[in-house]
């Protein structure tokens, strides 16, 4: 049994990804070669959760799915992205807004002993941002924010080609970053969040209020509803776009990265939504600020790229 302390790849080593997602978990194995520039997928699976579930279930099921896709085949390191805020320093997760039982959960610790090798956790933001800058849309640049737009928004940061997790690893969090002061409430407790207008789960909630709690479910349905002509589903799209774009060009006037990604799966919401998150975004920067806003190359599996990339970077 490898010894967790410390790890060292061999020139090909396989590697467990594990996603813990807000509504599904997705795991995978790659082999690594030093001498290749992109590891090979050789497995991958995801399951979505049910509704009602706890961190138990995600636990137990995220584990058996690992030793699924390994089939038996040793392991050289396990990287973890999670849902939510993490201590990176002790792999210990903090809490998750979407699913209870999580609170100062001891994650790193708990897989290193099912798995018997080095595991590696971070919040799902900063493992993608990593993953994107290491293997797909940010190579080449050497200061980047990746902002997911899903069930929330997060964000994370590359300065100076290295991860930035800022004091006491919360860093990135643009999702709640306030662009309307007198907005509707977000769940952290403040009114106008990027997150609270942004946010697929909140743009459906907030299309049932206008037509009395009819219709559109989730954040992709009112952006195909919006694409169909549906005049109430296009507002709450292009504010959840301006949001975005006034939080995008804040945080260009703050830090001045070269490059924002984009992924999460409102960020398939076709050309409105890109055009508005790009002209609120330039709006609010000042003229001097250049940045440019790209969609992520890896999609929903760019936190999987960062997995590998975390223990990956243990031992260069």
């Amino acid at each position: 049994m490898n010894n967790p302390s410390s790890l060292t790849l061999h020139p090909s080593s396989l590697l467990l990804a594990l996603d813990f997602g807000g509504t599904k978990l997705t795991a995978a194995v790659l082999s690594v070669d030093r001498q290749l520039k992109q590891p090979a997928w050789l497995a991958h699976k995801r399951i979505f959760t049910p509704a009602g579930t706890d961190a138990r279930y995600e636990l137990e099921t995220m584990i058996a799915l690992g030793h699924e896709l390994l089939a038996g085949r040793p392991v050289t390191a396990v990287g973890v992205s999670f849902g939510g805020p993490v201590d990176h320093a002790s792999g210990t997760v903090r809490l998750s807004h979407h699913v209870p039982g999580w609170h100062n959960f001891p994650l790193q610790q708990r897989l290193e002993a099912e798995f018997g090798v080095p595991v590696r956790v971070d919040n799902d933001a900063n493992t993608a941002a990593l993953g994107e800058w290491r293997f797909g849309a940010g190579r080449g640049v050497n200061s980047l924010l990746y902002i997911t737009v899903s069930t929330g928004v997060g964000g994370g940061w590359i300065l100076g080609g290295q991860s930035w997790r800022g004091h006491e690893g919360m860093a990135g969090e643009i999702g709640h970053t306030v662009v309307d002061p007198n907005g509707p409430m977000c769940l952290c407790g403040k009114r106008g969040c990027v997150e609270r207008l942004a946010s697929g789960p909140y743009m459906a909630q907030d299309y049932r209020a206008q037509v009395q709690g009819h219709g559109l479910a989730t954040g992709k349905a009112v952006a195909e509803a919006a694409a169909n002509g549906d005049v109430i589903a296009r507002s709450i799209l292009q504010r959840s776009a301006w949001a975005l774009g006034v939080g995008i060009g804040n945080a260009a006037n703050f830090i001045n990265p070269q490059l924002f990604v984009l992924g999460g799966g409102v960020t398939k919401a076709g050309p409105l939504w890109w055009d508005e998150v790009r002209r609120a975004a330039h709006e609010t920067a000042m003229p001097e600020v250049h940045f440019t806003i790209i969609p992520a190359q890896f999609a929903d599996d760019a936190p999987l790229w960062g997995a590998v990339a975390l223990v990956e970077g243990v031992q260069q």
